[in-house]
């Protein structure tokens, strides 16, 4: 029987350690299903859905927790198929903001998506720095998927408010997957 772990990592960045961790994820016949990595800060941090045979669980599991005594922060949570809501009929959108960064941007969306029931599946986002004036930039990228029963007027009225408040540009589109 296979079994799926979410496993995280935040620790000092280095070359090659996703070759590392991949590198032991081989070992155990696992197989890196869904992953995210970044560098944030100084810091690494690494968030991966792993399914490996559910012989060789243990072991990977403890090669992983051993990476600690490196300086990471390490987490290994097994997944359940049973808890995974259903989402069957929902529609996925695409959300991108982009504006001048300051506090409560991504509360304020995260809040009006919340309140409408709208789950997040993935969100991304980043401050970089305008060319001439250095002023700080926010974006953001995330994909929702919304209940069918829920107008699509209705919560884009709501992310509009946000838009207009906070001086943020807020674009709304399907999700097609690309």
């Amino acid at each position: 029987m296979t079994k799926r772990f979410i496993f995280t990592l935040t620790g000092p960045d280095q070359v090659g350690i996703v070759k590392r961790i991949t590198q032991i994820i081989l070992e155990f016949s696992g197989n890196v299903e869904a992953s995210k990595m970044a560098r944030l800060g100084g810091e690494f941090t690494m968030l991966m859905l792993v399914a490996c045979p559910g012989n060789q669980f243990e072991g990977l599991k403890q090669q992983l927790v051993q990476l600690e005594q490196d300086g990471f922060q390490v987490l290994v949570c097994l997944s359940s198929d049973e808890k995974k809501q259903n989402y069957e009929g929902w529609l996925p959108y695409q959300i991108k903001v982009h504006g001048a960064d300051h506090e409560g941007i991504v509360h304020r969306i995260t809040q009006a998506l919340s309140n409408h029931n709208i789950n997040i599946e993935t969100m991304d986002t980043s401050i970089i720095h305008a060319p001439m004036s250095g002023t700080p930039l926010f974006s953001m990228l995330a994909i929702v998927i919304v209940p069918p029963s829920l107008s699509f007027q209705l919560w884009r009225k709501t992310l509009d408010a946000i838009s207009y408040e906070t001086n943020i540009n807020i674009e709304i589109g399907p999700y097609t997957g690309s």
